[in-house]
Formats: C-alpha cells, structure tokens, sequence
C-alpha cells in the first residue's frame, strides 16, 4: 500500500500559549512538494483565505466519491466529458452533545460527450454506487448526502 501521509507544521508566534490568544494557523505539506496555508474556520478565528479541516475533509470526500465514480463510468463504458462539484461541509453537534462536521453536501454536476444520454435515475443510481465504494465516505459512514444535478 503506498504512503498516505502530511506533513504537518505549526510555531507559536506568540510569547505565551494563552487562551484565546493565539493562531492557529499552519502549514500542511503533501508528498513534498505541495504545501496548504491551514487555519481554523472563519467563525473560530481561522483566516478566510486559509483553508481550514473542515473543507480539507469536504474537499476529500468530494475528490474521492468522484474518482469512484469516474472508474464505475469508465467500466460501465460511460463517456464521462466533465465533473464538478460543491461540497459543503456543515458544523453542529452530533448526537454526543459535542462540535463536529455533521454532514456533508456533495452537488456533482456530471456532462457526457455529445450524443450520449442517460437516464437521471441511472445517473442517480451510478452517484449512489460511487458513494458506496468511496473509502472516505465509509470512513464518514452515514453523515453525506448526494444532490444530483
């Protein structure tokens, strides 16, 4: 199995380690070579231009339901031209009283190459086998929801 792994880095800027009182912003770095700025949510004082583990968690489940999907197309013969999607994450409570991503939105917007057609409910049902086979989405278990479009 390869290496699935980050590198991860965070250095207090602050005198001290208080409350309230420092960043957490950091650095995420993918296989060397590819490096994210990395914050807390806007809403916990993160940066808005960082992205921050909630949408590292949408972006992931949203990455791999789609390569999920694009092999059941490609073994089903599908002629998938173009993917694209909007995954949101929604924060909340879970059932423990305790702050977590309690859901998350996948929107795949899927076009085929001229001349080629299927039917929504077909379509619909290939999102729902994608989302079954997603490693992510099993790690997730029951807290996503596909809105095909």
């Amino acid at each position: 199995m390869s290496e699935l792994a980050i590198e991860l880095h965070w250095q207090r800027a602050e005198v001290a380690l208080q409350t309230g009182k420092y960043s957490n912003a950091h650095k995420v770095q993918y296989n060397a070579s590819n490096e994210l700025e990395v914050d807390a949510a806007p809403d916990w004082g993160g940066h808005p231009d960082h992205t921050n583990p909630e949408q590292a968690l949408a972006a992931a489940l949203s990455s791999c339901h789609m390569m999920t999907f694009l092999a059941l197309c490609a073994k089903a013969g599908w002629p998938v031209a173009s993917y694209q999607d909007y995954a949101e994450a929604h924060l909340g409570k879970n059932a423990r009283g305790q702050m977590s991503v309690t859901r998350i939105d996948l929107n795949p917007v899927v076009r085929f190459d001229s001349g080629f057609s299927v039917e929504p409910d077909k379509l619909n049902e290939m999102q729902h086998r994608a989302h079954r086979y997603c490693f992510v989405a099993n790690t997730l278990a029951d807290s996503v929801e596909i809105r095909v479009n």
